[in-house]
């Protein structure tokens, strides 16, 4: 079974682990400089990373992120529905091969040879991001462009939430396909379905998955930052924070949104500074609920455990779909 599934796979194997093997020489033959160049310069840094190591980096995360999807959508969905829907599972079922072991064949080289890659990858993209990430977490830069780890933007592409990503979307793609029978409609649901699990993970699960932080603080002529997310937003100073919400309190400590006399003030043209200290003499407060940069493994590891048992679940789905619906 394991050669004969071999056969099947080998392909689509080989071309994700020729470019995978590709792009990590590349990312080794470019990746030294930088934590050379952070101990060298301190807060510099910024100002001497170069456009194509900028390039590098956001490539990289994307390539990470994207992975997970692809290989649910090419690796998974066509799993079992390529055999379901031209009928070779019954010649392979003849041949004395039980249902559960032929089953067990194909995910335990498929899966594996998928969180295996995915796993690759992302250790190569996280050891060479790994000088910017920490410039971010502890404000030695880099700065415009550059996005801190713990963000729901970047999150995805480090430590060791891509590799729950790929398990889950394997054995989601896997199911459909059981449930299905059909390769081209399974792999449009795996898409469909693996992009909302990974949106409601990144904005209602994951900052619950840890307690966060929560502050209350005076809005002053110095923390005030301006409008974001269409209310005020305030620097607390903590360096690759990832703040979930800001809410703005007037001075009963009722919530209240955007007060009219903060665009009074921008439209007379006084300055953010002069602007803050109007509100600060009005007695407003800001209310944050944010992760500090510490938080990024905790984090992480939560995420993965879910992500895991998730796959847990989806394969045992696809198993028992196999055995008794599957004729």
């Amino acid at each position: 079974m394991i050669w004969l599934t071999w056969r099947q796979f080998r392909t689509q194997a080989i071309v994700v682990y020729t470019a995978l093997a590709g792009f990590a020489g590349v990312l080794l033959a470019t990746g030294p400089h930088l934590p050379r160049l952070h101990a060298a310069v301190g807060s510099s840094f910024v100002q001497l990373v170069s456009g194509s190591d900028y390039d590098l980096y956001l490539c990289g995360s994307l390539l990470v992120r994207a992975l997970p999807a692809v290989i649910g959508i090419f690796w998974g969905a066509p799993l079992v529905a390529r055999e379901l829907e031209a009928g070779t599972h019954r010649l392979v079922w003849n041949q004395t091969v039980t249902r559960t072991r032929w089953l067990a064949a194909e995910f335990a080289l498929a899966g594996l040879a998928a969180v295996a890659a995915t796993g690759l990858l992302t250790l190569a993209v996280s050891w060479w991001c790994n000088p910017i990430d920490q410039a971010l977490d502890d404000g030695s830069g880099p700065g415009p462009g550059f996005i801190p780890r713990l963000s729901p933007m970047m999150f995805d592409s480090r430590g060791v939430a891509p590799i729950g990503y790929a398990a889950f979307a394997f054995a989601l793609g896997a199911a459909i396909g059981v449930v299905v029978r059909r390769t081209v409609p399974a792999m449009a649901a795996t898409l469909a379905v693996f992009a909302g699990v990974e949106t409601a993970m990144s904005m209602w699960i994951r900052p619950h998955l840890i307690p966060p932080t929560r502050v209350t603080v005076p809005v002053t002529a110095d923390n005030l930052q301006g409008l974001r997310n269409g209310g005020l937003s305030v620097d607390l100073g903590h360096h690759g924070a990832w703040f979930v919400s800001q809410q703005t309190l007037d001075a009963a400590g009722r919530p209240v949104p955007v007060p009219p006399s903060f665009f009074d003030c921008m439209q007379s043209g006084a300055g953010i500074r002069r602007c803050g200290a109007e509100l600060a003499r009005q007695g407003y407060q800001q209310e944050a609920t944010y992760h500090l940069a510490g938080h990024f493994w905790p984090l992480q590891w939560a995420q993965t455990g879910l992500l895991l048992a998730l796959a847990v679940l989806t394969t045992g789905l696809c198993f028992w779909w196999t055995r008794r619906h599957v004729s």
